[in-house]
């Protein structure tokens, strides 16, 4: 999955959202002496997703008890539909926040108060585990598409054993030499080949 960071070493530019105002510039401050650029600060979890969407940060630093959208909601909607990975700040520690936080997508929990070594190893801890999990999915999806494009595969195969009345291992040769011959993937000839049977079957 894509990132907003060219080279994936570590986030440049963070989110920060959190409804106590002199708690939200704290952190700006402390963030920009680490070397980052901060967006925001905003107040509510609603305002965060809109900033997100605009702005595309490449991290997301949520306070969990916001007006309106609290920060565990944002956080899902963030990372599920914009990719953007969230760590969520907080003064409470109960298990089912926490629980909540990891149904949710959440790559890190800090508590507050929050001091910048805790948010420059909690940074680089969720970053790291985002960009774990980041290349898992894109592996599960590479998978998922050999595994379908091998079905095709197979269904062109067959297609051609009964309308060219040949064995297997020659209709697969069939597909091979024609995906040769016009300088296209083995898939491509394979779809077209089920789309023309799809057609004639009309």
């Amino acid at each position: 999955m894509p990132t907003n960071n060219e080279d994936n070493g570590s986030p440049k530019r963070l989110l920060v959202a959190d409804d106590e105002h002199l708690v939200a510039l704290g952190m700006k401050t402390n963030l920009e002496e680490l070397g980052y650029e901060v967006l925001g600060p905003v107040g509510d979890g609603q305002s965060a997703i809109d900033l997100c969407e605009s702005l595309k940060p490449d991290m997301a630093l949520l306070d969990i008890q916001m007006p309106g959208l609290d920060g565990i909601a944002a956080a899902e909607k963030i990372y599920q539909t914009l990719n953007i990975p969230v760590v969520i700040f907080s003064a409470y520690s109960d298990p089912e926040y926490v629980e909540s936080g990891s149904d949710a997508g959440v790559f890190g929990y800090i508590l507050k108060p929050v001091t910048r070594d805790q948010l420059r190893v909690g940074i680089d801890i969720a970053w790291n585990r985002f960009l774990d999990s980041s290349e898992q999915l894109e592996e599960i999806d590479t998978l998922k598409e050999r595994l379908e494009q091998r079905k095709v595969i197979e269904q062109a195969k067959w297609i051609l054993v009964k309308r060219k009345s040949v064995e297997e291992p020659e209709a697969m040769k069939m597909l091979q030499k024609q995906a040769r011959n016009n300088r296209r993937s083995l898939i491509e000839v394979a779809t077209a080949v089920v789309e023309s049977d799809s057609l004639l079957s009309d």
